[in-house]
């Protein structure tokens, strides 16, 4: 019984941050290369390969607590904390 929890928690767990990493990823691919390096946050090539990669080892492997789950986590969180509010921050009109 216990064990059917536990793969259904991982499942729900999996889902979430499968949706983080899509949207991670498209958000990345629509703001402007030149924003990146204005935050310095290296490049939106760099950016794009790290989320894509994130959503394709989550899709591969499908474990969210083995080594690749948690590294995808972490660049999807770093984007979606630290990248994105800044490029939000950068963009916004000057009155």
């Amino acid at each position: 019984m216990s064990g059917s929890v536990q793969g259904f928690v991982i499942l729900v767990v999996w889902l979430g941050l499968t949706g983080l990493q899509i949207w991670a990823l498209i958000d990345c691919a629509r703001r402007p290369g030149q924003a990146f390096p204005a935050i310095d946050r290296k490049s939106k090539t760099l950016w794009l390969a790290l989320t894509g990669a994130a959503l394709g080892t989550g899709l591969l492997f499908r474990n969210p607590i083995g080594i690749f789950g948690i590294a995808g986590a972490v660049v999807t969180l770093v984007y979606l904390f630290d990248v994105r509010p800044k490029l939000i921050e950068i963009m916004k009109p000057r009155w």
